[in-house]
């Protein structure tokens, strides 16, 4: 396979985002949000799931941070489903349990073309750094969504929330990589359908 690389732009009254992701990449990233948590947070995405990810988003953060978010969600789907192309000879099943000292996460991923959230996980805190902790639904949902993914996220062991959240997306990363990786036994879509 050569370089499976997808850009997006999105440009709304209330965001305006830029966003490439190559997944074939060696976790090189530069993100800018103007949300240093949420930065942090797709860094470790990107990082673990070994994708160069680069993303300069300017949002309304005047207002709050969930247009951002969101929209950044939003565009991070698209730029993997145009990545991925038709999903011809990939995996696309990919499931990682992630340890990060007391908490354990799980992600599990169908690139079914079926789009799909279950989210579990219960944060005690109504912030980290800038970013309200109810985006981070929001943002898996709209990723979800946007890629047509059946993604699965669940907080096992709770503990601290800046580990929850870290948790759930590198755990994310590493399942994202092993569904998009190359299956060399086949060479169409593996589906009984012939199409995803």
């Amino acid at each position: 396979m050569e370089n499976r690389i997808g850009s997006c732009t999105r440009k709304t009254k209330e965001t305006d985002i830029t966003l490439s992701i190559n997944l074939d990449g060696s976790g090189r990233n530069q993100i800018d949000t103007g949300i240093p948590f949420f930065d942090h947070m797709l860094d470790g995405f990107a990082r673990h799931g070994l994708f160069d990810l680069n993303v300069k988003a300017k949002g309304d953060l005047d207002v709050d941070c969930h247009h951002t978010i969101e929209d950044t969600g939003i565009v991070l789907g698209e730029a993997v489903a145009k990545a991925l192309g038709n999903k011809a000879g990939i995996k696309r099943y990919g499931s990682f349990l992630l340890p990060m000292d007391e908490v354990l996460a799980l992600c599990a991923i169908d690139l079914s073309g079926r789009p799909y959230l279950k989210y579990d996980a219960e944060f005690t805190v109504p912030y980290l750094g800038a970013m309200d902790t109810e985006m981070i639904q929001e943002f898996f949902y709209a990723v979800s969504y946007s890629a047509a993914m059946n993604l699965h996220l669940k907080i096992m062991d709770q503990g601290n929330n800046h580990h929850m959240a870290e948790a759930l997306f590198k755990a994310f990363g590493k399942a994202l990589d092993m569904a998009t990786q190359e299956e060399p036994r086949i060479k169409e879509v593996w589906s009984t359908k012939g199409s995803l």
